[in-house]
């Protein structure tokens, strides 16, 4: 078989893996739990097995870690029944680092008679390991059945959500990861140019959609969700998923474009602009403006100790001062290996800002005839934000 070093396109390092696992194994120490349990099921927020392992989940069949504090990781897959593979049994072609054995059964979330297929390797692993306080990781995207077949066979051990303390230390960026996400945005540029370069009337979004994802793979992305909307003047472009870009652009017609693909590494940004096949509208212009003035207000209030619930409600303060919609979803968040990652800055989320997070800002809102909005990535620093990650001009393209 082909040695895994020829067929990854692109690697953390491994000294960045360890320095990962050692915040983790103090954290746990810290907190006394004995084991982490994570699940995933696709890369576009699967990023706790991601962080651990740097392979993503896929497909929407769910990958299990189990990450003991003294002992290497365990990994749950579907599988041919009774598979128990090592790095031993695989050399070269083992992709896992940090894994001492992978485990597979015939499982897949459709099916009734598997519910508790993966649970019951899970169960069978941790029982060995003996663990007194087990932390889940990723409550939220874990099935149901994997969850409540652990609690029932495990009723002796305590369950803890260890997310409130690892999360904080998964948002934090290290130099490794920082220069990646600088090369995804960089990359995300180049993808909005080449569709923006191609657009003409007569063509689909799709077509201009599939321009950027060419672009963006041919520069090492592996994975992503582009959106994309389009209307004449005076109709508002709410952009959509793949489903809803079946439109034939017109001449004179606007057409708005979210990239949120990876870049080397698969950690993800995000970028946003809109553009016009001919000249934007005055409306268009001035609700522009307002809404780069609300990115930059809050860029203003980007700064490590900073409150999510105290950065949400400035904004909206904002809006409500200018006449136009509060948000009522979200705005602005963090982004990793999640593309939605916390802290999010609403009114929910506890977590303050730190230095080194990377934070997607992207004010949005709808008027009768307009869709306004442009997104960006910037980094924390000690006293606010860094510069632009993006170096696309905010601006509508008149094409």
């Amino acid at each position: 078989m082909i040695p895994v070093r020829d067929r990854l396109v692109s690697r953390i390092s491994t000294p960045e893996l360890e320095r990962r696992w050692a915040l983790t194994r103090a954290m746990m120490a810290e907190h006394g739990i004995d084991v982490l349990v994570m699940q995933n099921s696709q890369e576009f927020v699967g990023g706790y097995v991601k962080w651990f392992t740097d392979i993503p989940a896929k497909y929407g069949v769910p990958t299990t870690v189990i990450f003991p504090r003294d002992e290497e990781m365990i990994v749950i897959e579907q599988g041919p029944r009774g598979t128990i593979r090592t790095p031993q049994d695989a050399g070269d072609t083992w992709p896992w680092r940090g894994v001492q054995k992978l485990l597979a059964t015939p499982y897949t979330v459709d099916e009734v008679t598997c519910d508790t297929a993966d649970a019951a390797l899970a169960v069978a692993a941790l029982r060995a390991l003996k663990p007194a306080r087990i932390g889940w990781l990723g409550l939220g995207a874990m099935r149901y059945s994997f969850g409540a077949h652990l609690r029932e066979e495990l009723s002796a051990v305590d369950f803890v959500n260890a997310a409130y303390a690892l999360d904080p230390i998964k948002a934090v960026k290290s130099p490794e990861e920082m220069e990646l996400l600088r090369q995804t945005a960089a990359l995300q540029d180049k993808a909005l140019e080449a569709a923006f370069a191609a657009a003409e009337p007569g063509m689909f979004e799709f077509e201009l959609v599939a321009i950027a994802r060419k672009r963006a793979e041919d520069l090492g992305s592996t994975q992503g969700l582009i959106l994309s909307g389009s209307a004449p003047v005076g109709i508002p472009p709410v952009k959509g998923p793949s489903h809803f870009q079946g439109r034939q652009l017109r001449e004179g017609d606007q057409f708005t474009i979210l990239i949120e693909v990876n870049g080397p590494g698969g950690l993800y940004t995000e970028l946003g602009r809109t553009c016009v096949l001919g000249r934007a509208s005055q409306d268009m212009l001035d609700e522009f403006e307002i809404a780069r003035a609300a990115q930059d207000h809050t860029l203003a209030n980007l700064r490590p100790g900073a409150l999510p619930a105290d950065i949400w409600n400035a904004h909206n303060a904002f809006m409500r001062a200018n006449n136009r919609p509060e948000e009522g979803r979200l705005f602005a968040h963090a982004m990793g290996y999640d593309l939605v990652e916390r802290p999010a800055l609403r009114d929910d989320d506890p977590m303050p800002l730190a230095a080194n997070m990377c934070v997607a800002v992207h004010p949005t809102y709808v008027t009768p005839t307009t869709y306004t909005w442009l997104c960006d990535n910037y980094f924390i620093t000690e006293d606010g934000v860094s510069d632009c990650l993006h170096k696309t001009e905010k601006k509508i393209f008149e094409l």
